[in-house]
């Protein structure tokens, strides 16, 4: 992927439930940004998403026990030997691909460590995000900077890191706590993160598997709860050279 300062193998990794009628453009709006490969984990999908994701240029790895935390984890597995950097984003079509140089780009130019792409400073679609996602955003927020000092403001899916990195975290929640995990271990490494503002959009076909059921919210927010309490307890706050980056 062509940057400033360089070229980077760069790969995409879409996990995907149920998505056929989002990802196809999303894979071909993603490819257009000039990445080199897209990966897409269909997570147990009954409808057509390894089929759309195929014909329109992605490599579809299947991983068929849920969790959003182990489609991810199967993308990074699947990554090509070759890859540098792998940005995470979602496969119903409501993050903006057209972001993905002001996500990736500073990581591939070594400006920063983990990059996250923020909904709430960018703009949004009225109703693209629900009240439980912007609270869970800025509650997780809020006790990140409380016991690292770095301060995010969403927990977007949209992000990216050196392939290396994220492979030395050793990830270990597999359903909704994994972006929450990735914030955190970086926070608490002291590495140069960055929150940069992202457009985001309606889904663009689908049903939401947690922010449009209650049940599923709720046992999100319980997941991401027992995560923070956990991980607290054992990711102590290491000194950086340079602090986050704010813009």
């Amino acid at each position: 992927m062509q940057f400033p300062m360089g070229h980077c193998f760069v790969s995409v990794v879409i996990p995907c439930l149920d998505e056929a009628e989002a990802i196809g453009d999303v894979v071909r709006d993603v490819l257009a940004q000039g990445v080199d490969e897209v990966i897409v984990v269909d997570n147990g999908s009954t409808d057509d998403t390894a089929g759309q994701a195929t014909a329109a240029g992605a490599k579809v790895v299947a991983q068929r026990e849920r969790g959003y935390g182990r489609a991810c984890a199967a993308g990074l597995f699947a990554v090509s030997p070759a890859s540098e950097i792998v940005c995470f984003l979602d496969g119903d079509g409501s993050d903006v691909p057209s972001f993905m140089p002001a996500v990736v780009g500073p990581v591939a130019r070594r400006e920063a460590d983990f990059v996250m792409g923020s909904r709430i400073r960018g703009r949004r679609e009225a109703g693209s995000m629900t009240p439980q996602q912007l609270v869970a955003g800025w509650m997780a927020g809020v006790l990140i900077r409380n016991a690292y000092g770095v301060r995010y403001t969403d927990m977007s899916p949209f992000r990216a890191a050196r392939v290396d990195q994220l492979r030395a975290w050793q990830m270990r929640e597999m359903t909704y706590g994994w972006n929450l995990e990735m914030q955190m271990k970086a926070a608490a490494a002291g590495l140069r993160v960055l929150e940069v503002p992202v457009d985001h959009r309606l889904r663009q076909g689908g049903v939401s598997k947690v922010s449009g059921d209650l049940s599923a919210g709720l046992k999100a927010a319980w997941v991401i709860t027992k995560t923070f309490v956990r991980l607290a307890a054992t990711l102590k706050p290491k000194a950086s050279p340079s602090g986050p980056l704010h813009p």
